[in-house]
């Protein structure tokens, strides 16, 4: 089976937008990703893009740049991810300051987490929480 090394995370969603740029801009600005790297094609798309989220990451590229990846999202739909923070309510506020779509506003959930949900520029719904599964096997 395979693992991680140096403590790197195993699993990196990945999501294609119409407006990477845009996409990125919102993910840093109003809802505390870091930018590692982004790599442009000559016309200004977003190739491939890397922001972490704590020991976390997500991988970002344009639409419509052809290859097989981008083939086989043509048709998919939005996309859901749940990312861990620690203050919940600071980062909500962070969010509704830069404009973000709230879908859910924080609320303690019955297994003990606080969540709120956002949607992104493109609709992709973003939960971020205190919950953070057990991964150890």
């Amino acid at each position: 089976m395979a693992g991680t090394s140096g403590g790197r995370p195993s699993i990196y969603p990945t999501l294609l937008y119409a407006d990477a740029k845009a996409a990125i801009r919102q993910l840093t600005e109003a809802l505390g990703f870091t930018e590692l790297s982004v790599y442009e094609g000559e016309d200004g798309s977003v190739l491939h893009a890397e922001l972490a989220q704590g020991n976390g990451a997500v991988m970002i590229g344009s639409k419509g740049r052809g290859g097989v990846f981008d083939a086989a999202m043509k048709d998919a739909g939005t996309t859901g991810v749940y990312v861990v923070v620690d203050d919940v309510d600071a980062h909500h506020r962070h969010a509704v300051d830069h404009g973000v779509e709230i879908l859910m506003p924080p609320t303690d959930q019955d297994y003990g987490s606080r969540d709120y949900m956002a949607r992104d520029v493109e609709g992709n719904v973003w939960s971020f929480g205190t919950y953070a599964p057990e991964t150890a096997v």
